[in-house]
């Protein structure tokens, strides 16, 4: 009981806290006006244009923008937004008649069922299912460093 008590007032006392830091009568300093001369020169600087400079502290979605613009005009048009779709669109269109049938469409389906038919049976039994599982990646490093550098080591002794 007592810990919910004490609880309570530090609850308090962090909310009465709070409303003193956001509520402070604190003004900031004013600040002193430009020189005649450096005003001159930022009239100066804004007539001339400036050159963009590349962000290297791009986000995730501008990122994405810019790999979905691809004429770079800062829009995506309906067609830069379809392209990709229409590529593999195209590879699964066998007969190139720009429609889509379903043997066409579960043509990798189909193909992965009769490599893993094993007894052609029309079926599959657990273990040839078990073949058609998607192979994983490794969630490792891709390279072992360590070995690479033994090896390195080992040939640099050869010589």
């Amino acid at each position: 009981m007592w810990r919910y008590f004490v609880g309570g007032i530090a609850a308090l006392l962090m909310a009465g806290a709070g409303i003193f830091l956001f509520k402070g009568s604190a003004t900031p300093e004013p600040v002193p006006p430009a020189p005649k001369a450096a005003q001159t020169a930022a009239a100066e600087s804004e007539t001339q244009p400036v050159a963009e400079v590349p962000r290297a502290d791009r986000s995730r979605e501008e990122k994405r923008f810019d790999r979905g613009d691809k004429d770079r005009n800062g829009t995506i048009t309906l067609a830069e937004l379809q392209q990709p779709r229409r590529k593999a669109f195209a590879k699964l269109d066998k007969d190139g008649d720009g429609k889509l049938s379903f043997e066409e469409w579960t043509v990798r389906t189909t193909t992965k069922f009769a490599e893993a038919d094993k007894d052609k049976s029309g079926g599959l039994t657990r273990a040839e299912f078990a073949t058609t599982a998607p192979k994983r990646r490794p969630s490792g490093p891709r390279c072992d460093c360590r070995a690479e550098v033994a090896k390195a080591l080992a040939d640099a002794a050869d010589e």
